[in-house]
């Protein structure tokens, strides 16, 4: 599981769509990456014709630390202050699989060796998929910072791509951890103060609309990433599922000997093919819908911090103001608050005209990222429902032949055998696990429906 992993362009899932409208003078991009234990080193490639760089082509190996240290060079600028910072990648966090996989190779006295090979391969495919996604998030970040016109010229992102050495950060020690958190609490208490006590009034309609809106905006987007995560470990947890019910059924078609060994084992084909198409579905989920919303939740987060930073520079413009009214009246240290004053009305003015753009850009790409994904999204959910059962596991031909002759045989099961037809296009329960035993006698019920909507577990 661990060691090498390729993370080329190909093979990355495009968990997050992001519009990025950058040129090619400037093109990074995540080329390599390798998982050691708890750290994984990302082959960052970089191709520029800027003349700050002395190659054309050239890459670096970095790891997760190393963005953090980008990201918070970046936030603690107050040239940058104006900007929507890009929200950093997550820490990659292997654990959970690594437990999984612990537990499962200690073994299990009750599970069967095709139950362990298709849970191995179940999380083996989860990890990949984790490691996968990973690394895009660090590629994304990257690549926001590359095509933004004022982020790209950044002295420690030039650094960042070009030096060819180690960087030497560390991780942040509890205390520093506990620092940031303490910060957080300050900044949200000092923007409640503002608004709210101080009786601070917004001078401009659209600020005030955007504070409005992702304020509700933020909310609603965790709470639907929350409900997100919960429908895709219902369908990861459902394809689990079928894997007992496939060995048990399949286990049943090699021990009996008489004519119902063949639908033994056509029933343990059949959940198998089910725990794949529900196994694709909580992936499609997971990469379209989940790490769109998990990552526009942060994106929204740093949009906030914008709106925040503004919110405090006019705090600062108004208290300058009172602070130069009281000089002018007490005639003492004027020139200093004036000096003092319009440096506060310079910030303000300049944070309001730079965020004004980044918040009607950031609305501009996260419409476009979301109608691509849930257009992506819906398109592979048509495509799993309209995937038909192999012919080979459901001979309709025979199955109706052998209807047909019981039929003749007995023509008085005929209105019974009508009647539980039409209690089984009723009960959609039991529609998808007939297969198709009665389905000549009703052929309206539930056409082209997707096996594992009708079944429960």
């Amino acid at each position: 599981m661990e060691g090498r992993q390729e993370a080329g362009k190909e093979s990355k899932p495009s968990s997050v769509s992001v519009d990025l409208q950058g040129d090619s003078t400037l093109q990074v991009e995540i080329s390599d990456a390798v998982s050691e234990r708890d750290k994984v080193k990302f082959t960052v490639q970089t191709k520029s014709c800027l003349p700050h760089f002395a190659q054309t082509e050239f890459s670096v190996v970095r790891q997760h630390e190393e963005f953090i240290w980008l990201h918070d060079a970046y936030v603690e600028n107050e040239e940058y202050a104006g900007l929507i910072i890009p929200p950093a990648p997550p820490r990659p966090d292997f654990e959970a699989s690594r437990e999984k996989l612990q537990k499962l190779g200690e073994g299990d006295s009750s599970i069967t060796r095709e139950e362990f090979a298709k849970m191995k391969q179940e999380l083996e495919a989860e990890y990949l998929a984790l490691f996968k996604k990973t690394v895009a998030m660090h590629e994304v970040f990257l690549q926001r910072l590359a095509a933004h016109p004022t982020l790209r010229r950044d002295h420690n992102f030039f650094v960042f791509l070009e030096y060819g050495q180690d960087l030497s950060v560390r991780g942040k020690n509890r205390k520093e951890l506990l620092g940031g958190f303490l910060r957080n609490i300050v900044k949200s208490a000092d923007e409640a103060l503002i608004t709210s006590m101080s009786g601070l009034k917004e001078v401009d309609d659209f600020f005030e609309h955007e504070r409005t809106f992702l304020l509700e905006y933020h909310t609603r987007i965790r709470d639907a990433c929350l409900r997100a995560d919960r429908v895709m470990h219902s369908h990861k947890c459902l394809a689990d599922d079928f894997i007992p019910i496939s060995a048990a059924l399949n286990s049943l078609g090699t021990q009996e000997v008489n004519q119902l060994k063949t639908s033994f084992l056509k029933l343990a084909e059949l959940f198998e093919r089910l725990r794949k198409l529900e196994g694709r579905v909580a992936s499609d989920e997971d990469l379209k819908l989940s790490d769109m919303l998990r990552y526009y939740m942060r994106d929204s987060q740093a949009a906030k911090d914008l709106l925040y930073r503004r919110l405090r520079a006019l705090a600062d413009y108004e208290n300058a103001n009172k602070a130069l009214d009281k000089a002018r009246t007490r005639n003492r240290e004027v020139r200093t608050a004036e000096s003092h004053q319009q440096l506060c009305c310079q910030r303000f003015e300049r944070l309001s005209d730079s965020a004004k753009q980044e918040l009607m850009d950031f609305k501009s790409r996260r419409v476009s990222s979301f109608r691509k994904n849930l257009i992506e999204l819906a398109e592979l959910e048509l495509k799993h429902a309209k995937q038909p059962l192999d012919p080979a596991l459901i001979d309709e031909s025979a199955i109706h032949e052998r209807s047909q002759r019981k039929t003749r045989e007995n023509p008085e099961d005929r209105t019974a055998q009508e009647a539980l037809c039409n209690s089984q296009s009723h009960s959609p329960h039991w529609a998808g696990l007939s297969l198709g035993l009665n389905r000549p006698h009703c052929p309206a019920a539930y056409p082209g429906k997707r096996l594992q909507d009708s079944v429960q577990v």
